[in-house]
Parts: C-alpha cells; sequence; structure tokens
C-alpha cells in the first residue's frame, strides 16, 4: 500500500460535549459525563447509571421527518458526519460518488426504537400477539444496524464502498481500520468513517447486569468509571458518536485541506478464546498494536500517547497492562498512556470512535487527557496511566486500542510526523 490516508475533519457527540471544541474542553478538564440515568425509569436494575448526550435532534439540524425516521444512534452520526464534512471542507457534490464511501460501525444498532416499538405493541409484554399498527412506520429501519452507513450514504451522496461494522466493542475502530484500507488499496479516495451508538435503554442494562460487567457505584456516578484503579467495579455504560473524513492524502493536498493527521496503520485479530473473557498475558492485542505499528513504519520508542481501552474491568486492566509490555517494551513504562472512558463512560461500538476523534484532537493541540477518577492505581496496573490530570505535550503518533465481546483486539496508529 503506497497511497497515504489523511483524516481531514472530525466530527463529535458525546456525554457532556456536543461538538468537537466542546469535547476538546472536556478532555482538558478531565470533568466527568457519567450520571444516574435519566432516558428511562433504572429502579430495581443493578447498575443504574450512564454517560448520556443532552441531544435535541431539533437543536442540531434535523428535520421533523429525520428525527421520525432516525433512530438515536443514527441522529448521533448525522449530526457527527455533518460536522465533520463541514470541518473538512468537502463538497461532496464535486466528488466522484462512486470513489466516495462510508464506514461506520455499531455494536447494537436500533435497540432504542426496537424496544420501545415492541413494548407498545405487545401492551407492554402482556400479549404475544403483537399489534403492528402501534409501531412506528419506520420500525424496519432498526431491524439490524446496516440502515447506519446507508443513511449517511443518502445524506451525503457517497455511492462508493459503504458499509457498517458490527464487532462488539471494537466496531468504531475496525470501521475506521475498513475506510482506511480501502483509501490505501485505491477502492475509494474519500471515507465518511465513525461510529455511533444510543445503547441506554433496559434491554442493554439488563444484559450487562446479568454478567456483573457493570458499576454498582450509584451512590457516586460521576465517580464511578474508575480505569486502572485498585476500587474500580466494572463500567459504565454510554451513548454517543464520531464521524471522521478519511481522503487520500494527495486528494486533501490538491483542494488546499486542513489534514490533522495520517492513519499510519490498523490490525485486528481474534483471541479465539472466549465470548467475553480475555487471555492475562494480553498476547492477541499486543499482535495488533505491532502489526499497526509496522504498518505505520515505526517502532514503539516513536509513540507519544496510547489510547487505553481502559473499561474499568479488573480483566480487561490487567490485560492491557500485559499487552502494552509486551508490544511495546521498555516504552511501556515511559510513554502516557489514559482511558477518556473515565469521562464520557463506555459506549460500546461507538467508543473506539470517539477515542480516535479524542486523539486526533488531543494531537492538535498538544494535549494528553487524563484518567479521571485514578486515585488508588492497581498494583498490577503499574504503566503511567496519567491520572485525574490531563498533561500538556507535543504529539506526533498515537496508539488508539480496544477490546471487544468476540475476542476481538484492534489498534490503529495515528502519525503527524511529516506534517510537521
Amino acid at each position: 500500500m503506497t497511497r497515504q490516508v489523511a483524516v481531514t475533519g472530525v466530527g463529535v457527540v458525546a456525554p457532556g460535549a456536543i461538538g468537537s471544541d466542546a469535547f476538546v474542553e472536556l478532555l482538558g478538564s478531565g470533568r466527568t459525563a457519567t450520571r444516574a440515568i435519566t432516558l428511562f425509569d433504572p429502579t430495581g436494575f443493578r447498575s443504574r447509571m450512564a454517560a448520556e448526550c443532552d441531544f435535541d435532534p431539533a437543536e442540531h439540524g434535523l428535520s421533523p421527518h429525520e428525527a421520525q425516521r432516525m433512530d438515536r444512534y443514527v441522529q448521533f452520526a448525522a449530526v457527527a458526519a455533518r460536522e465533520a464534512l463541514d470541518g473538512a471542507g468537502l463538497d461532496i457534490a464535486a466528488e466522484d460518488p462512486w470513489r466516495t464511501g462510508v464506514s461506520l460501525g455499531s455494536a447494537v444498532g436500533g435497540t432504542t426504537l426496537l424496544e420501545s416499538d415492541y413494548i407498545r405493541a405487545s401492551a407492554r409484554g402482556s400479549s404475544w400477539e403483537v399489534d403492528h399498527e402501534r409501531t412506528s412506520p419506520d420500525l424496519h429501519r432498526v431491524f439490524s444496524p446496516a440502515p447506519l452507513a446507508g443513511e449517511i450514504a443518502e445524506l451525503s451522496g457517497a455511492q462508493g464502498v459503504v458499509h457498517t461494522v458490527s464487532t462488539g466493542c471494537t466496531s468504531g475502530l475496525d470501521a475506521v481500520g475498513y475506510a482506511f484500507q480501502a483509501i490505501a488499496e485505491g477502492r475509494a479516495d474519500v471515507m465518511i468513517t465513525g461510529a455511533s451508538e444510543s445503547p441506554v435503554s433496559p434491554i442493554t442494562v439488563s444484559c450487562f447486569d446479568a454478567i456483573r460487567a457493570t458499576s454498582e457505584r450509584n451512590d457516586a456516578p460521576e465517580r464511578a468509571s474508575r480505569p486502572f484503579d485498585r476500587d474500580r467495579d466494572g463500567f459504565v455504560l454510554g451513548e454517543g458518536a464520531a464521524v471522521l473524513v478519511l481522503e487520500e492524502l494527495d486528494h486533501a493536498r490538491r483542494r488546499g485541506a486542513e489534514v490533522h493527521c495520517l492513519v499510519g496503520g490498523f490490525a485486528t485479530r481474534s483471541n479465539a478464546y472466549h465470548m467475553t473473557g480475555l487471555t492475562r498475558e494480553g498476547i492477541e492485542l499486543a499482535e495488533s498494536i505491532e502489526r499497526a505499528m509496522q504498518q505505520a513504519a515505526l517502532g514503539p520508542d516513536a509513540i507519544d500517547y496510547v489510547n487505553a481501552h481502559g473499561s474499568g474491568t479488573k480483566q480487561n486492566d490487567r490485560h492491557e497492562t500485559a499487552a502494552f509490555k509486551l508490544a511495546l517494551g521498555g516504552r511501556a513504562r515511559e510513554v502516557p498512556i489514559s482511558s477518556i472512558k473515565s469521562m464520557v463512560g463506555h459506549s460500546l461500538g461507538a467508543i473506539g470512535a470517539i477515542e480516535l476523534a479524542a486523539c486526533v484532537l488531543a494531537m492538535d493541540e498538544s494535549l494528553v487527557p487524563p484518567t479521571a477518577n485514578l486515585e488508588n492505581a492497581d498494583p498490577e496496573c503499574d504503566l503511567d496511566y496519567v491520572p485525574v490530570t490531563a498533561r500538556q505535550a507535543r504529539l506526533d503518533t498515537v496508539l488508539s486500542v480496544g477490546s471487544g465481546f468476540g475476542g476481538f483486539q484492534s489498534a490503529v496508529v495515528l502519525d503527524r510526523r511529516e506534517l510537521r
């Protein structure tokens, strides 16, 4: 692959921050956006908190018809995509539509509308015979995650490579990785890519309650997401979206676009081990990191910052620490590493894209985001996990990683060395 891939646009809908400017402010402040659930009555659930987006579709430019047609996670993606395209200054109408594509990720798709419509159609579950006249006429759009990419293609006019990626909590990283490959391999010149999720609903909370993966710190939700902390007790569910505009580098330069950074490498591997379990050694994640760095033609000493998966579960934090030591060697003890899930929660399929957007903006701002709530480090997580307070540092190369249910392990390298 000789074609280089540039990031020219960023759009974000995150808990506590709608838009890139607000998102950067949140990352720098170390402020948490986790709180008691307001999107439904969580009484009776084991975990009753989430990182929610204060999002009004009309305020963010969606028409009544769009708001009715799109489930909440598609609305997030549409708003993020418009911000990313505006930021890129890209006139889609002037582009070859067959060379413009969409690659978006989501783990659970239209859970919100699917659940609420089922409740209506079944009279709150009391009737086995569901009444289709009680459902939304757009219910068919939420039956699978596929319409996410289709809606953004319709919005943008992209007619090239268009797909939705659903690989659990690595969906966002993988969607961007596949978009990167589409451009690098010559199948597209422009890709609108990222991920979106709106999983804060009774069925999703029930799923994670059942396996005790989420935090029970309901009396202090703003302090509940504590990656790498000795006193963590699980992750906090979140929602949101992030969209990047990727372009072949010469294509971006010909039109005078601002280039934030390059996507240097992407790799994904499976642990072929367990649906939710992780190996203690972290070999599979280390393999992804090494292959992504190899594609980017850089070694561990060149990495300036690592955005960790950092979900706040003991299993993940120790697996990830082992993987960093394997892949980065001695550099693992020198490089700053942090988890923004401590501030914006874990939005499942969307979070990988939100974290990549954070990395791009952190490079722009020379900012190392902190791990909020990291007050008592787990002795087995003995790396520099940037507790509580952000740092200023020049970031030329950044590594972002993720793990997903199903055994997925993914890594993306961002690189701006050539742009300095």
